[in-house]
């Protein structure tokens, strides 16, 4: 039996289809895959999101701002010594894009002006560190990235 160039075509067009199909068929239907969102009710989040700029340019106009840093012992946190550590209130947000299994909040206690969240909480890759934290009434939001090795 001879092809000709347009069967041949045909015959790879409905065999690249098949292929498409079936990777978006075990894409959708494996667990492995998870297609969640980076955010739990996405429409709630975005209708403050003006306020949460407010929060992040309040926070980025600071003269000293807090550091977030990978060290041995885990991510370290450490706001200013111009601040009064007992005034520091708020929360830290540690989540990975990549499985919301993983995400966990810590209230800010602060020692010797630092917060320690220990290397056995995380796991390697990319973290996505957010501190919401207020001081003396004003609000204030610090997002940074960090690499766990």
């Amino acid at each position: 039996m001879k092809i000709n160039w347009g069967t041949g075509i045909v015959i790879a067009f409905g065999l690249f289809m098949t292929f498409i199909l079936y990777f978006v068929f075990e894409v959708q239907s494996n667990s492995k895959y998870d297609n969640d969102l980076v955010v739990e009710e996405y429409y709630k989040h975005d209708s403050h999101f003006q306020e949460e700029m407010k929060r992040i340019q309040d926070a980025h106009d600071l003269q000293q701002k807090p550091t977030v840093q990978f060290i041995e012992q885990g991510v370290k946190i450490v706001f200013p010594a111009t601040f009064d550590a007992d005034k520091i209130k708020g929360n830290v947000l540690l989540y990975r894009a990549s499985n919301k299994k993983f995400d966990f909040n810590t209230p800010i206690a602060l020692n010797n002006w630092g917060l320690l969240i220990p290397k056995n909480k995380l796991i390697k890759g990319q973290w996505k560190v957010d501190i919401e934290w207020q001081y003396e009434g004003k609000k204030y939001l610090t997002k940074e990235v960090i690499y766990v090795n």
